[in-house]
């Protein structure tokens, strides 16, 4: 399929190192079982997409150089790269997508979604926050994964059942906003 974003990330190639690879976060699809007790199956299949927001992060106090050395350059937009998001989005992004309708979804704002817990691999609980958008293109399901970075706290917002997005999405509903 034809996608409006990134399908494969090339590596990213720091001076004097080794390419990392970026492949984990090629877009794919899945799909995803809704089964409700008395009712039929229903299979939704999204398309993913990730942003490079997932791994790269300007942050202000690097210098010159250093922002230099790290340039990331994606096809709309430069940042630099961010190891601190590239490793929580290697270990964790994926897993999150794969079991979004089990997870606790909230709204994000501007017509995103997110979800946030993580269990670390020291069994602590952690905020790792996943806005992404869902929507339609040429009658196929999309998710977009607009940005993934550690939050301090659990967000403070409504939550929202991941087949309740699919089913208005599927139906042609406005999907569900924080706004009643």
């Amino acid at each position: 399929m034809q996608l409006d974003e990134v399908a494969q990330w090339k590596p990213f190639v720091p001076v004097n190192g080794d390419p990392i690879d970026l492949s984990f976060l090629d877009a794919h699809s899945i799909t995803y079982l809704h089964q409700a007790e008395g009712k039929e199956d229903i299979e939704y299949t999204f398309f993913v997409t990730y942003s490079f927001h997932c791994f790269a992060k300007d942050y202000p106090d690097l210098t010159d150089a250093e922002r230099s050395a790290l340039m990331y350059h994606a096809p709309k937009d430069s940042r630099p790269f961010c190891y601190k998001r590239y490793h929580l989005a290697r270990h964790y992004l994926r897993q999150i997508i794969e079991n979004l309708p089990a997870t606790s979804v909230t709204h994000a704002g501007f017509g995103s979604y997110a979800t946030a817990e993580v269990i670390t691999e020291t069994g602590e609980r952690a905020w790792y926050y996943v806005p992404f958008k869902v929507y339609k293109e040429r009658k196929k399901y999309r998710l977009h994964v607009t940005s993934a970075y550690l939050i301090s706290e659990a967000p403070k917002s409504a939550k929202v059942g991941f087949f309740t997005i699919a089913y208005n999405l599927r139906m042609g509903k406005k999907l569900p906003s924080k706004q009643r």
